[in-house]
């Protein structure tokens, strides 16, 4: 090879070197980008754009969050979801979000034979049951553990509500 060709590789190789660099590594989905990419959550995605948490619940966490379907927020009386997502009731809201979201990255197995009072990001506490399966209050967990870049989601059947 004589000196121009291996110049050339070289800026090539370093060219490729560069650009490989520069590329973005694909980022773990956080808890929000797993809730919005889920059509059972996008009561529950609504609910926490209209509480203006989006933020918050993509920040660095960990957070577990019991995350109610579409069916759970359907269940509650005619007209509550509608009146919750009012502007003049977003402190509200708030409460109610912030009650199913607990500090840290809890799993089920952390969770499996024990009964816990487990204290809320809102404040007051929720009735943890992992005796048989993972009750919450008087919700369900149907599916545990999924996991997020900045904590953990449960999948519950019934909308915590706080006192």
């Amino acid at each position: 090879m004589n000196r121009r060709t291996i110049l050339r590789l070289a800026g090539a190789v370093s060219v490729a070197a560069l650009l490989s660099a520069c590329v973005a590594t694909p980022k773990e989905p956080d808890i929000v980008d797993i809730a919005s990419s889920n059509a059972d959550f996008s009561t529950l995605v609504a609910a926490v754009s209209a509480a203006g948490l989006v933020d918050t619940l993509k920040g660095d966490g960990p957070f577990t969050v019991f995350a109610p379907t579409n069916a759970a927020f359907a269940a509650l009386p005619k007209g509550t979801v509608e009146n919750l997502l009012k502007p003049e009731n977003k402190d509200q809201l708030i409460k109610v979000l912030t009650y199913h979201v607990v500090p840290g990255a809890v799993t089920s197995d952390q969770l499996a034979g024990k009964r816990l009072s487990v204290a809320t990001v809102q404040g007051q506490s929720v009735h943890v049951d992992g005796r048989k399966g993972v009750k919450v209050n008087q919700s369900r967990v149907t599916t545990a553990d999924i996991m997020a870049s900045n904590g953990v989601i449960h999948v519950i059947d019934k909308v915590l509500l706080p006192k």
